[in-house]
């Protein structure tokens, strides 16, 4: 063999290597700072729990703040993009992962969003949910109002994605229930005060009230709400299913309704939940490794994701490495078609290509804050 020739294969077996990498590796962008940081950190918690390996391949972990910053979290992503991740997730805000949805589709990389982003449709070829929809939280809200005889409801929420998703979310759902909206009233991620929209609701007198904020941003509204006189029942979102709304709020918050999903109170599902065990196996190893009452369902979304992992990542390796614009593109279509649900700790899911959500409709529950503890409603 010449030199040349010699030299020819030594720089084909280069660049062979670099094409596939030996790690799977995802970039990771979360709130870590910012007024949606009481998402991302505990989200953050739940990929310590992942082992090094996910279906015999080494995981790269890569995670970044965004700050709640929408600007900070393309940059993150665009990050990655260079990088060449093979999986971006974020954000856990809202805002920020609707706007990594566009890096995302354009270098064609799959997004897992762990937030309820909803996107125009086909924005969200290349994202996927981990938490289930507004859609399926608003459901079992409406079901609770309606068994509680509920006939008017104010709305008090961000007037950002996530309120307004909310807020088209629940109204239909509300008109077919029979119950009337009769106040609604936004408020910015960054306010400290709504004391006049609560004084509004409170005029307006409806039967419950749903504050749509997250982690302890949603104490405030409820607060508010009860410092002007409010007596009627008091609805959150899955967004403020956290001990932070129960540190912050103290004995204000006591009696607020939470939809969310199952790991919160694992030990009160009935044996009939699908979810019951594997929540509580993830309540079990987050709490040994994070101390008692520390459960969470946003740290069960990161756990979640590593049993989704656990299921396509052989369908995916079957048809090309890590590390190339194959396996990306393999990824996705083993997302889409895997073939059998996936039992996670927030519900049953399985996405399709023509769903990119997952989770069925019935998989959210609702708790009640009782004397600063999550309680099961039934």
């Amino acid at each position: 063999m010449t030199t040349s020739i010699r030299w020819t294969c030594a720089l084909a077996l280069l660049l062979a290597g670099t094409a596939a990498r030996a790690d799977l590796t995802i970039g990771i962008s979360l709130p870590l700072t910012g007024p949606a940081s009481g998402l991302g950190i505990p989200m953050n918690n739940g990929f310590k729990l992942w082992p090094e390996t996910i279906a015999g391949e080494k995981v790269k972990l890569i995670v970044m703040d965004d700050a709640t910053d929408p600007s900070k979290g393309v940059q993150n992503a665009r990050r990655f993009v260079d990088d060449k991740v093979d999986l971006i997730v974020g954000s856990g805000a809202t805002p920020v992962a609707i706007a990594i949805a566009d890096v995302a589709m354009e270098a064609k990389v799959v997004q897992i969003a762990m937030s309820p982003a909803p996107l125009p449709p086909g924005k969200d070829a290349w994202t996927f949910r981990m938490p289930p929809s507004n859609g399926v939280m608003a459901n079992a809200v409406v079901q609770h109002m309606q068994k509680a005889g509920i006939k008017t409801v104010g709305f008090l929420g961000y007037s950002d994605a996530y309120g307004e998703s909310w807020l088209a979310e629940i109204t239909p759902r509300l008109e077919k229930a029979g119950i009337r909206l009769v106040g609604t009233e936004r408020f910015a991620r960054a306010d400290t005060s709504v004391t006049g929209q609560a004084l509004k609701l409170v005029s307006a007198n409806p039967d419950a009230v749903l504050v749509v904020a997250s982690g302890s941003g949603a104490a405030m509204p409820q607060l508010a709400l009860n410092e002007r006189g409010y007596k009627g029942r008091i609805y959150q979102t899955h967004a403020a299913a956290t001990r932070d709304l129960i540190r912050v709020g103290g004995k204000g918050v006591e009696g607020a309704l939470v939809p969310a999903g199952p790991p919160v109170v694992a030990e009160q599902l009935p044996d009939s939940n699908a979810s019951k065990a594997v929540s509580q196996r993830f309540v079990a190893d987050y709490e040994k490794m994070f101390g008692p009452g520390t459960r969470n369902t946003l740290a069960g979304h990161s756990y979640d994701l590593m049993l989704l992992l656990e299921q396509v990542l052989p369908a995916a390796k079957a048809k090309a490495r890590p590390g190339t614009p194959e396996f990306r593109a393999a990824l996705k279509e083993a997302i889409e078609t895997s073939g059998k649900p996936v039992v996670a700790t927030n519900g049953v899911v399985q996405y399709t290509a023509a769903d990119h959500w997952g989770f069925r409709p019935d998989a959210g529950i609702v708790m009640k804050v009782v004397n600063g503890d999550w309680k099961l409603e039934p």
